[in-house]
């Protein structure tokens, strides 16, 4: 995983050895249940998309854990918008 984290940085002018975050960032206001589902299951989901892992909730560090109702690393408020 350090190796694909690693390549990320191949285009950076910056002397940067691992990369995990997309450049850039777009502020949203979370206005609405709906919302907040969509951006969580965005989230959850992007472990999967990279494939790193098959499902989110085998991903260590997601919240996708708790939600699933399995030992997590994280200690999260869970959202109840379902």
């Amino acid at each position: 995983m350090l190796n694909y984290f690693s390549k990320a940085c191949d285009h950076l002018k910056r002397n940067q050895q691992y990369k995990v975050w997309q450049d850039g960032y777009h502020a949203e206001i979370c206005s609405s249940n709906k919302f907040i589902k969509q951006k969580l299951d965005y989230i959850h989901n992007n472990p999967v998309n990279d494939k790193i892992v098959s499902n989110p909730e085998d991903y260590v560090f997601s919240s996708a854990r708790n939600y699933a109702s399995l030992d997590s690393e994280l200690d999260i408020v869970i959202l109840h918008i379902f």
